[in-house]
């Protein structure tokens, strides 16, 4: 393993020695001492992991030299060491991008070696953080990440590698359960802003009265409960990707203040004053047909506009033929392999099986239902007995009889009150309709949660 190389640059031979064998008593630190600015200057090449700095060079200021170290890398951390006691200068030291201030006193050995170790630790998790997304950028490698061949699943490739290319906003439409946030990903880390952050908001999960501090985030005593600061969802995307599902929940006084955020590219905290620059890719999904949404009065049209950027629009499940062997494969390996059992294939009779029917909840249904399968399945080869579709048809279920309109609506809402737990978010997903019409029917009908 490579050493953590530390450049001395103290003009004090002695003071330099006693750096010098105190630091070297770790057998991990490489040392190397420099009596000149122009000596750092000359070896910065050389790649130091960490440099101590004397304020008074005979040759530099403090201030000076630490400002051409960090010209040259801004990443090396600099600890200042100085012969005198003075604030005003650590503060101005520190400003300008020092990671630590210490006077030269009887401290100085257990202050910098811890110090300089908690540096390493910092450094040691910056480049496992960098691992990291190093290895998400691969899982989401446009043809790793979206899996299938079909000819729809081509042109949804080149749209995502041409949205990749550049920041324009994006619009992601499709049924639900068709893989929106995994395109939106997809765009994210094989854009140029892969290794800043990439959040993920679903507008129809939110309160309308929390949303703008949700969004937009507020000051300490900005109202009630407001105890610190804390940054909006816009401020914690800034320089990578905001994410903003169901955007077709938004109401029409929110849509009119996040316009103005799009359109200014800024944003004010509730309660604050300062404007807070943001550099942001915005990505927004709905289910929703939007430009009928406009046309009902429903979104504002230069709202609309601002947000729609370049459409995507995700074909569904029954439409990508083969693609549903493709995932279907991909899912039962991967749970195979996540729950320790031994290897299953599919049968032809599982195949067919599998390609007749029509996928409702799309990719997410086909997730559910092999997974079910998988667990249900006594040998190496899963059978067709082996899957069963959950699905049930409103309409076969509830059309019997003759029954008002009044009647069918309470059977179909506590139908699904009961299925979900009492999720209103999830049942207005899955009936197209919006959340207040929901607790209107169950006011207006009597239903019993």
């Amino acid at each position: 393993m490579r050493k953590f190389k530390i450049f001395v640059v103290e003009d004090d031979l002695w003071y330099s020695r006693i750096l010098e064998y105190y630091l070297s008593l770790n057998p991990d630190y490489e040392v190397m001492t420099l009596a000149t600015a122009k000596d750092c200057f000359d070896n910065l090449s050389k790649k130091p992991d960490l440099i101590t700095l004397d304020y008074s060079l005979k040759d530099g200021k403090g201030s000076d030299v630490l400002k051409k170290i960090k010209q040259y890398d801004a990443e090396i951390p600099v600890i200042v060491i100085s012969g005198q006691e003075d604030i005003s200068t650590a503060i101005s030291m520190l400003k300008a991008g020092a990671s630590d201030y210490f006077v030269k006193d009887d401290n100085i050995k257990d202050l910098l070696l811890n110090a300089i170790q908690r540096i390493r630790e910092h450094r040691d998790l910056k480049k496992e953080v960098e691992q990291l997304r190093d290895e998400l950028v691969d899982n989401y490698e446009i043809r790793n990440s979206i899996k299938g061949n079909s000819a729809p699943l081509q042109k949804i490739f080149q749209m995502v590698n041409r949205a990749a290319q550049t920041s324009i906003n994006v619009s992601v439409t499709g049924e639900t359960g068709t893989g929106k946030e995994l395109v939106a990903k997809a765009i994210h880390y094989n854009s140029d802003r892969r290794k800043k952050p990439f959040v993920a908001i679903n507008m129809a999960a939110i309160p309308k009265e929390l949303m703008e501090s949700e969004l937009f985030g507020y000051e300490k005593g900005a109202f009630t409960g407001a105890v610190t600061r804390k940054p909006g969802k816009f401020e914690d995307a800034n320089k990578g990707t905001i994410f903003m599902d169901e955007i077709g929940e938004l109401d029409l006084n929110m849509q009119s203040k996040l316009l103005r955020v799009i359109q200014e590219r800024e944003v004010v905290r509730i309660g604050g004053k300062d404007k807070v620059d943001l550099d942001v890719r915005i990505i927004i999904a709905t289910h929703k047909n939007l430009e009928e949404e406009v046309r009902n009065g429903n979104m504002r049209e230069d709202f609309y506009y601002r947000i729609t950027g370049l459409p995507i629009a995700l074909p569904p499940l029954r439409d990508r033929g083969d693609d549903i062997l493709v995932l279907a494969k991909f899912f039962l390996d991967n749970f195979v392999k996540a729950n320790k059992m031994k290897a299953i294939k599919l049968s032809n009779d599982a195949k067919q099986k599998l390609l007749g029917y029509s996928y409702p909840g799309n990719i997410r249904e086909l997730k559910s239902v092999i997974e079910l399968a998988a667990v249900m399945c006594d040998g190496a080869e899963l059978a067709g007995d082996d899957i069963v579709f959950k699905n049930v048809s409103v309409g076969k279920q509830f059309l019997t009889g003759e029954k008002t309109l009044r009647e069918y609506n309470i059977e179909i809402v506590s139908h699904y009150l009961k299925k979900y737990g009492n999720n209103i978010v999830k049942i207005a997903e899955v009936l197209d309709i919006g959340k207040t019409t929901i607790y209107k029917m169950i006011k207006d009908y009597n239903i019993e949660l």
